[in-house]
């Protein structure tokens, strides 16, 4: 009778071990400290007009230094 009773929980558990090991695996465990990483994040805004106008800037400063080819070099080609 003790060994049906075991046989019984071990099939009960081999049947439950995916639940088991997504509940208390490392898994699970990687998860729920990724969660309390997550939730102490805190979200910092920044004025986006200023930093989007200074890149704005930026790129057409580097665009206007690149070396370019004028149309008569192009047709002596």
């Amino acid at each position: 009778m003790i060994a049906l009773l075991a046989l019984a929980v071990a099939a009960v558990v081999g049947a439950e071990w995916p639940k088991l090991t997504a509940r208390f695996g490392s898994e699970a465990r990687n998860s729920r400290e990724r969660a309390r990483r997550k939730a102490a994040l805190k979200v910092v805004r920044t004025d986006l007009t200023t930093e989007s106008e200074e890149f704005e800037r930026s790129v057409k400063r580097d665009l206007d230094e690149l070396p370019t080819i004028e149309e008569s070099d192009r047709r002596k080609r």
